[in-house]
C-alpha cells in the first residue's frame, strides 16, 4: 500500500493574555505532536498590541510549518461580556492571519473537541490533556493547558475530518461513495 503525503494541522487555543498552538503532522494514520507553544501577552501591552502580535506570529508559524488546515477552538458563552468581545476579536485575527497565507479554518466547540479527544464533552482541561498524552504517546506534563488544549483541537479536526469525507473507506466520492458504503440506506424503487 501507497504511503500518503504527510501533511500538518495548526491547532488554535485563542486568548488575549495566553494563546496556545500546535502542530500536528499526520502521515497516513500515524499522528506526530511537531511542536506546541504559547504566545503569552502582559498584561499592560494594549489590547490592539496583543491583536497585533497574534496576527504576526501567527503568520510566522505558518510560515516555518506550512500547515494544510487549522482548527481552532471557538469562544464559549462566558458572563463577562468584555471578555468574550476580547476572545472574540482575538481568534477573528487569528483566522484572518491564517485566513491571508490561504490556510483553511475550522471552528470547533470546547464541547466538541472535548467529546473527540477524551470522550466526554464536559471534561476538565487535565482530563484532555491525559488522554492526548495516551493517544499519541508522548509525555505532556511540562506543557500548560492552553497548548495542549490547541493540540486537542488539531486532533479532534483530524478525527472529524477523516470521518466526515466523502469516499473515505471506498475511494469514491459523492454519491457514489455514500451508495457504496450504505447500501441499507438506500432505497430502490
Amino acid at each position: 500500500m501507497k504511503s500518503q503525503t504527510p501533511y500538518r494541522i495548526l491547532g488554535v487555543d485563542p486568548g488575549t493574555t495566553v494563546l496556545g498552538y500546535a502542530i500536528l503532522e499526520v502521515q497516513d494514520k500515524t499522528l506526530s505532536v511537531i511542536h506546541l507553544g504559547a504566545l503569552h501577552f502582559k498584561s499592560t501591552d494594549e489590547h490592539q498590541h496583543r491583536l497585533e502580535r497574534i496576527f504576526v506570529q501567527l503568520q510566522e508559524i505558518i510560515a516555518q510549518y506550512a500547515p494544510r488546515e487549522m482548527a481552532i477552538e471557538a469562544p464559549f458563552f462566558g458572563k463577562n461580556v468584555q471578555s468574550m468581545l476580547k476572545l472574540g476579536r482575538a481568534q477573528g485575527v487569528a483566522i484572518a492571519a491564517a485566513m491571508t497565507k490561504g490556510v483553511p479554518i475550522t471552528e470547533y466547540s470546547p464541547k466538541k473537541i472535548k467529546q473527540a479527544v477524551a470522550g466526554n464533552g464536559n471534561a476538565a482541561k487535565e482530563q484532555v490533556s491525559a488522554m492526548l498524552a495516551t493517544t499519541l504517546k508522548i509525555n505532556l506534563d511540562d506543557q500548560i493547558l492552553d497548548a495542549t488544549d490547541a493540540l486537542a483541537a488539531a486532533v479532534c479536526h483530524y478525527y472529524t475530518s477523516r470521518n466526515s469525507v466523502p469516499g473515505a473507506k471506498s475511494g469514491k466520492s459523492g454519491w457514489g461513495a455514500f451508495v457504496t458504503e450504505n447500501p441499507g440506506r438506500v432505497k430502490k424503487g
